[in-house]
C-alpha cells in the first residue's frame, strides 16, 4: 500500500559504478564551461517547479522513547515551514530492533506521516546508521533526494565506513543534517566528520531544547524545498541557531 514502510534494499542490491578513462589533460575553454554549467542546472533538485524531496531518519531504538512523540510533533511543523517557500516530499527512514530498518514512500500529507510515526513503537537494538545512508544514496541515485535530516543520541558502527558514505552523498549534492540528542562524545565526533564529509551540518539538542530542534528542523525543510537562498533568508529572519546551521552548510 503506498506510504506503507517497505524494507530498504541492500548495499549490494546496488550496481557500482565504473570509473570512466581521465579525460584529457587541457584547459577547459568558455564553450566547455558554459555547457558545463548548464547540464549542472538542468540536472539540479532545485531547478525551478521541482519538488524539494528530503530523507528524514530516525533512531527508533529504546534509548529514544522519551522522545519520540516530541520527533513526531515536530515533522508537521517542517511541512508548514517548507509550504511557504515550495513543495516538499518526505521519505520516512528509521531503525529499531535488532536489524530492523524501513523506509516509507515519499509523502506530501504531514497527516499521513504524522499516522505513520504513531504507529511506531520505539525497540531496543543497536544503530543501523549505515543502512540509512545507504537507503539514501540509493534513492538520491534514483530520485533525486536534497538532503537528509538524521536524529539520534548514539553511534554504535564502524565510523570510517559511515564517512565514506557520507563523503559519497555529498558527491551526490546530499548534505546530511545530524541532530545529536543527549551528549555522547563518539557519536558527537562521527556526526561532526559525516556532517563535514557530506557538507551539511551537525547540531547538539536535549530533551528541554524541543523549541530549538524545531527551528532546525523547520530551516532544513525550507533548504529542502528553495535551496541554500532560501535557507539564508530564513536564518537571517529566524537568527540564532538556525544562523549557525546555515553557516555551517556554508562553510
Amino acid at each position: 500500500m503506498a506510504g506503507e514502510p517497505t524494507k530498504p534494499k541492500t548495499e549490494g542490491e546496488v550496481s557500482a559504478r565504473k570509473a570512466g578513462s581521465s579525460p584529457e589533460a587541457r584547459p577547459s575553454s568558455g564553450e566547455d564551461i558554459a555547457a558545463f554549467v548548464a547540464k549542472a542546472r538542468a540536472m539540479s533538485p532545485h531547478a525551478a517547479g521541482a519538488r524539494g524531496r528530503l530523507v528524514f531518519a530516525l533512531d527508533a531504538t529504546m534509548s529514544r522513547q522519551p522522545t519520540w512523540d516530541m520527533a513526531c510533533a515536530l515533522q508537521a511543523d517542517m511541512f508548514r515551514e517548507a509550504a511557504s517557500i515550495g513543495s516538499l516530499d518526505i521519505r520516512l527512514v528509521y531503525y529499531r530492533g535488532l536489524s530492523e530498518c524501513r523506509a516509507t514512500g515519499w509523502i506530501s500529507d504531514s497527516a499521513q506521516l504524522a499516522k505513520l510515526m504513531s504507529r511506531i513503537d520505539c525497540q531496543g537494538g543497536n544503530t543501523q546508521i549505515g543502512k540509512v545512508l545507504t537507503e539514501t544514496r540509493r534513492e538520491a541515485v534514483a530520485a533525486g533526494v536534497r538532503a537528509v535530516v538524521f536524529v539520534g543520541d548514539a553511534m554504535e558502527e564502524n565510523v570510517d565506513r559511515l564517512c565514506q558514505l557520507a563523503g559519497e552523498l555529498g558527491l551526490n549534492g546530499v548534505p546530511i543534517f545530524l541532530f545529536l540528542e543527549g551528549d555522547s562524545v563518539t557519536a558527537g565526533r562521527a556526526f561532526r566528520q559525516m556532517a563535514r564529509l557530506s557538507h551539511g551540518a551537525y547540531l547538539r539538542f536535549d530533551a528541554a531544547s524541543a523549541d530549538r530542534l524545531k527551528d532546525l528542523l523547520g530551516a532544513v525543510a525550507v533548504y529542502a524545498a528553495g535551496g541554500y537562498r532560501a535557507l539564508t533568508a530564513y536564518g537571517e529572519h529566524r537568527g540564532g541557531e538556525v544562523l549557525r546551521l546555515t553557516a555551517q552548510l556554508k562553510g
